[in-house]
């Protein structure tokens, strides 16, 4: 919209703005543009998304889990509470890291890849054999080897300095 607006006003090298047959054309879209909440991607009921908190993904990924590895409620108990746990680590360890201004976005991966392995770990002990197959093919093995890389890279540039 503002690109509308300067365009109009400051009369720009744009075509459409030299001819003053256009300039209808251009308000009529920056007046929908401005008033049209849609365009401007709201839903028009005022809410903003409001973004999970810890306890609420760990919630959503154990019942995904639970749905897509078929596990008993024990299992899904299991997986609740060690994610209950492990975000919220993992969220207060990257907001430390915040709060201290690092601003290496190594650090922060490594971190979160640290996390994430526990996390890992933790599902192999109480996965079966059919379930923990099932869980890497469903994208974990992908991360799990991402990770692998990293920690390679992440060593050799150590080992560079």
């Amino acid at each position: 919209m503002i690109i509308f607006v300067y365009i109009y006003k400051y009369k720009s090298m744009n075509f459409f703005c030299t001819k003053p047959a256009f300039r209808p054309i251009l308000t009529i879209i920056s007046l929908i543009m401005l008033l049209s909440p849609a365009l401007r991607g709201q839903d028009g009921s005022g809410d903003d998304k409001k973004i999970p908190t810890p306890e609420e993904s760990a919630a959503t990924e154990a019942e995904r889990l639970g749905n897509l590895l078929k596990l008993e409620d024990w299992q899904i108990f299991y997986v609740d509470s060690t994610l209950q746990h492990d975000y919220v680590a993992l969220k207060n360890e990257l907001e430390q890291l915040k709060l201290s201004k690092v601003e290496n976005y190594d650090l922060y991966v490594k971190v979160q890849d640290k996390w994430m392995e526990r996390i890992d770990n933790s599902y192999k002990k109480f996965f079966n054999d059919k379930q923990w197959a099932a869980y890497l093919k469903s994208g974990a093995g992908k991360a799990q080897k991402a990770r692998e890389k990293r920690k390679i890279k992440m060593a050799k540039s150590e080992n560079n300095r």
